[in-house]
């Protein structure tokens, strides 16, 4: 098939294999805000069938209804349009705007509208698709599908496509999972996205600057959707349970940290000891002295390893406070304080252990010594209970192991010289977190 822009997409495949056409319809007027785009394109005489998708370039549809905003200042028309930053770049920003799309700048269009103003995307994209559907059924008699195309960068590809960000009676997703290839193997994961490919195909023959916004494909009546029930574009965006590439990379450490908090109440899903492994990889690259490695993590995987210890501490933890004259009431309150240990589905012992570490033989400087070895295992649980939570498991640091260090090393085998820092319980949080206070960084600085 060869295209060009306002021209028809070339013949028949030989051997009768599929084979579709594609053109960019000309004689569109310049459209302004309130103009009817069912009209205008019906106006141009598209020579439309029943099964045609009509591709639509997103600048008209802003046009039409009045998305043109005074903008000298085009950063904060973007600041305006955004949900949430998803990296930033210098000046550059890839962000979630209003319509759950994540682009650059939020969509906001400086090119092909007047000087001192900016476009903004359609409201509700697949809501102006269905208007101009329901136009060009009333204007001219044909059941088709519509697009509204926009100009998308990708992750990991150079170069710019267009995509799909509005659509009616289209069906925007071919989903293939359990069918056969042609060898027979089971498809479990294929889902097309067949308005994406649309949009592309109708960029071939638009073009960005040869003033042509509205394509035709003809031939694929296949995915022209005949009820009104088509989830429209919208569900081509991934869902943020689903997404593992949300956030850039210096906004997921900063996502990590805020989304860690104590988590007190697990659920019954298993914690991948992978995920586990790969936090103490993240609490290992802490900051330490004299380039020694003073963490060491002990992980209790197994329920009856993780029994064994809380049984021990527990009865060492009652038998500290029955010497300390505490009631019988006030030790069964202190030791249910515990239950978190006890219901998590997993548990690790941070320990320090002081290898390569100097002594002076003056107390303030040995002091000094022990101090930056705790100060650089606490970085390491730190890096250890953030790493958690990018994994999406949920923690909490529970000092208790710290008060019968004995009791935790001869359970656990320990050497003499791992001295446990408190143990973290891991799992899956049985329900969403308390929102966290916000806490004004300035309280905590002091400017010299």
């Amino acid at each position: 098939m060869s295209i060009a822009p306002g021209a028809v997409g070339g013949g028949a495949v030989g051997g009768g294999a599929p084979s579709f056409q594609v053109w960019a319809l000309g004689g569109l007027p310049e459209v302004r805000a309130g103009d009817d785009l069912a009209k205008l394109i019906a106006g141009a005489e598209p020579g439309l069938v029943d099964g045609d998708v009509l591709l639509v370039t997103s600048k008209i549809v802003s046009k039409a209804e009045g998305r043109i905003v005074q903008a000298a200042d085009r950063e904060a028309a973007i600041d305006a349009e955004t949900v949430r930053v998803v990296a930033r770049r210098g000046t550059l920003r890839i962000v979630e705007n209003r319509q759950g799309l994540v682009m650059a700048a939020a969509g906001v269009d400086a090119s092909n509208t007047p000087a001192g103003t900016v476009l903004l995307l359609p409201e509700d994209p697949d809501a102006s698709a269905r208007a101009i559907r329901d136009g060009l059924r009333d204007t001219l008699g044909v059941e088709v599908g519509v697009v509204i195309t926009d100009t998308f960068g990708r992750p990991w590809r150079n170069g710019l496509t267009d995509v799909a960000i509005g659509a009616a009676g289209v069906r925007v997703l071919d989903d293939l999972r359990g069918g056969t290839d042609a060898y027979g193997n089971p498809l479990s994961a294929t889902v097309v996205a067949t308005a994406d490919e649309l949009a592309a195909a109708g960029d071939l023959v638009k073009g960005k600057a040869a003033g042509l916004p509205v394509a035709v494909v003809r031939g694929l009546p296949h995915v022209v959707a005949s009820g009104e029930d088509e989830p429209g574009a919208r569900a081509l965006v991934r869902g943020a349970a689903d997404d593992m590439f949300r956030l850039g990379t210096s906004e997921a450490v900063r996502e990590a940290v805020t989304l860690r908090r104590t988590v007190r109440e697990f659920s019954d899903e298993p914690v991948d000891p992978g995920a586990v492994r790969r936090a103490v990889a993240a609490a290992v690259t802490a900051p330490a002295p004299h380039h020694t490695t003073p963490w060491r993590f002990v992980l209790l995987e197994s329920t009856e390893s993780r029994t064994r210890l809380l049984d021990a501490m527990r009865d060492a933890w009652i038998a500290d406070l029955r010497r300390d004259g505490k009631s019988e009431e006030s030790i069964a309150k202190r030791v249910r304080r515990g239950d978190v240990l006890r219901n998590a589905p997993y548990l690790a012992v941070p320990c320090l252990v002081m290898d390569g570490s100097h002594t002076y033989g003056d107390e303030r400087r040995d002091t000094a010594e022990r101090e930056m070895f705790v100060v650089a295992a606490g970085a390491g649980v730190q890096n250890f209970l953030v790493a958690l939570a990018g994994e999406r498991l949920g923690s909490a640091w529970v000092s208790s192991t710290m008060f019968c260090r004995s009791v935790v090393r001869e359970v656990l085998s320990l050497p003499t010289s791992w001295d446990p820092l408190g143990a973290v319980a891991v799992g899956h949080a049985a329900g969403v977190p308390r929102e966290r206070g916000v806490r004004d960084a300035e309280a905590f600085i002091a400017v010299r």
